[in-house]
């Protein structure tokens, strides 16, 4: 019987580490996830050279929230980095907790200021070929970054319960590497929507 609980003691709890199913899981979803952007990204700049006047037609895309909304994003990085490496890996449930939560925030207020931006807009959908492409770009985006919202979410709750230490991390790094996917999709996306036209 002592034998038997010291054994069960000694299993793993769910899968760990580089070779774990999630790890795997993740990448596919990335690879599958970055190629609809590229679609997207492609119709985009598809439009742009069949549109026989100016391009985009509103003038400009305003980087006044789109600017500092892009590094409120980066920062959101940043902090679940450091929850990682600084909390997790040594074991720091403060530090993991704290750079969870902060990712957690800036990401939310990201998320919120890319909705004011889209009520801030002087078209809609349905006003001519940019506005859609707009749209559904900044709009894909943004579903993905709830969806990582809500695993933000759910990784504070379980590191609030313990379920994280040294050795024991991998659905944190998992949901880091799907965070992070996300933040660089969107420099992609902001290079696209609102650096190149500056270049005419």
């Amino acid at each position: 019987m002592v034998e038997a609980e010291l054994r069960a003691q000694s299993l793993p709890v769910g899968s760990f580490g580089r070779r774990s199913s999630g790890w795997f899981g993740v990448w596919c979803l990335i690879a599958t996830e970055a190629a609809v952007f590229l679609y997207l990204l492609f119709s985009y700049f598809y439009l742009a050279a069949e549109s026989s006047g100016r391009w985009p037609p509103h003038g400009l895309p305003s980087l006044t929230l789109a600017g500092p909304n892009t590094v409120i994003l980066l920062l959101s990085s940043v902090a679940l980095f450091w929850a990682e490496r600084s909390g997790a890996r040594r074991g720091l449930r403060g530090r993991l907790l704290a750079g969870i939560g902060a990712a957690l925030l800036l990401g939310s207020v990201f998320a919120v200021i890319q909705w004011r931006e889209w009520r801030n807009q002087t078209f809609s959908l349905g006003s001519d070929n940019y506005a859609s492409i707009y749209f559904t770009v900044t709009g894909f985006h943004l579903a993905h970054v709830i969806i990582g919202l809500g695993v933000l979410a759910m990784l504070w709750l379980w590191a609030a319960l313990g379920y994280f230490d040294r050795e024991r991390h991998a659905a944190l790094t998992i949901g880091a590497v799907y965070w992070h996917f996300v933040d660089a999709v969107w420099l992609v996306v902001f290079t696209a929507l609102y650096l190149l036209p500056r270049l005419g």
